[in-house]
């Protein structure tokens, strides 16, 4: 008989694969386990914004220009920027924020540098005015 991966395993190989094609060189498998010299990176920061002005395009295509600017921070090994997903209505599925980011680190104090870096400071001070909230989720892999 041939076994089925659960749910879990297929949600922590797709994270794994996403992750991976997030950074250049790196491989995984389809069991999500990577190959060749490239590791993937031990942090996540995943970062939802709710806009003050939630219906607005403007403010929304702003925000997300100025996500783009984190990309030149030297310990960010990848950045995933998005916008909720039409995907299907259900009770543990949240799209009320505007915009997400999805970054990537090596380590906790390549991430404690980014916080510290003048290019995060510079978007901090010119888009938090766009903003009305911010959830922050940090994760390493285990």
């Amino acid at each position: 008989m041939k076994s089925h991966p659960n749910r879990r395993q297929f949600i922590t190989g797709a994270a794994a694969l996403g992750a991976a094609a997030m950074v250049p060189g790196a491989r995984a498998d389809h069991h999500g386990e990577t190959s060749g010299k490239v590791e993937l990176p031990k942090l996540t920061h995943t970062v939802f914004f709710w806009l003050k002005n939630p219906d607005s395009q403007e403010d929304r295509d702003k925000l997300i220009e100025g996500l783009q600017t984190l990309r030149q921070i030297e310990t960010v090994r990848g950045l995933h920027i998005g916008v909720p997903a039409s995907t299907e209505k259900r009770e543990v599925v949240d799209n009320s924020y505007q915009v997400s980011e999805l970054m990537l680190f090596d380590s906790v104090e390549d991430q404690d540098a980014y916080q510290v870096d003048p290019i995060h400071k510079k978007f901090v001070d010119e888009y938090a005015h766009l903003w009305r909230k911010v959830v922050v989720y940090d994760s390493l892999s285990v």
